[in-house]
């Protein structure tokens, strides 16, 4: 196909992309979002994922329309709000949690997804592989598998003598997260009590439990109800003088002890690239799902002196970002 054919076929789904800053399309793209949590606690994601379009030249309201669905964490809500962005035919849709991701999975195999901050989107069934995702999803994968065990390290790092650890897993949690977890706990020696939550009022039962049984760290997996709950799980885990350590840094700076793991900001921001290859016309099954290669350290040194446990020096000197 040449290009004037390409231009063409594009013009019939009315899907232009914007080949350059001078070049521009004349009709408009439209991207639907639909996001699990609300703008408060994921919108600044959202706008990473929309700045960087418009530095890969779309304008919105131009050349770009953004359909955009809040679930305010209830996830009975996800399935009709992407039943409804589908049924407006958006050229793609970009989710950037598993719930939306499968919910969107289920609710088409043709429109163009995009994936962004999902754990282990082969575990989810989401694609295939990560270099052949074989179908209409590709994106960026956090692969926090790969790395959950460094959660651990750094409990063990300011609690050198940590008999056991309280793990949070919640819904959307990827399986190679608690699997690779609790197997660098059982060869550290610390005992692992594991708290499936698939609600909010699940949480302070979770907590309950931690205190009654005097656990005295907790780390939570990804899961996008605790990152709808951030600031009270944080909050809980002060309350309870526990040490806590995150895979992301929006839970350090809710008042978490620590967080270890990729920039979500700059994954959508990485996810708004893919996109734009795909309004150019590149197939999802053709792109491989790429990988979060930069993770970051942070330490909350407020929340640190408030449970009474001390940060290391050298903890502190590997943080990126200390939080006095």
């Amino acid at each position: 196909m040449n290009r004037r054919d390409t231009l063409v076929a594009l013009l019939a789904v009315g899907t232009v992309p914007l080949a350059s800053h001078a070049q521009q399309p004349t009709r408009q793209a439209r991207v639907a979002f639909v996001g699990y949590g609300s703008p408060e606690t994921a919108g600044h994601l959202f706008q990473a994922f929309k700045q960087r379009l418009r530095e890969l030249g779309y304008i919105d309201g131009n050349s770009v329309v953004f359909e955009e669905r809040w679930a305010m964490g209830n996830a009975g809500r996800v399935p009709g709000l992407t039943n409804e962005i589908v049924a407006l035919k958006p050229a793609v849709i970009f989710a950037f949690d598993g719930t939306t991701a499968r919910a969107a999975q289920q609710a088409t195999t043709t429109i163009p997804i995009v994936i962004a901050m999902i754990s282990d989107p082969v575990g989810y069934g989401l694609v295939e592989s990560l270099a052949r995702p074989g179908g209409n999803i590709t994106g960026i994968s956090s692969l926090i598998g790969d790395y959950s065990p460094k959660l651990l390290e750094l409990l063990l790092a300011v609690q050198p003598k940590l008999p056991r650890v309280a793990i949070l897993s919640g819904f959307a949690t990827g399986r190679a997260q608690l699997k690779n977890l609790q197997s660098a706990a059982q060869a550290r020696g610390v005992d692992v009590l594991v708290m499936e939550v698939r609600t909010p009022a699940e949480i302070e039962q979770a907590f309950a439990r931690m205190a009654h049984e005097r656990v005295p760290a907790v780390i939570a997996l990804s899961s996008p109800i605790f990152n709808m709950q951030r600031r009270h799980i944080a909050e809980l885990a002060v309350d309870n003088r526990m040490a806590s350590v995150f895979p992301t840094r929006a839970f350090a700076e809710a008042g978490g002890l620590m967080s270890y793991g990729p920039d979500y900001a700059d994954q959508a921001r990485k996810a708004a690239a893919v996109v734009d290859k795909v309004l150019k016309g590149a197939k999802p099954s053709d792109l491989p799902v790429e990988q979060a290669t930069t993770l970051e350290l942070v330490v909350n040194l407020k929340t640190a002196r408030a449970i009474g446990v001390p940060i290391p020096k050298e903890v502190r000197l590997r943080a990126d970002r200390v939080i006095e």
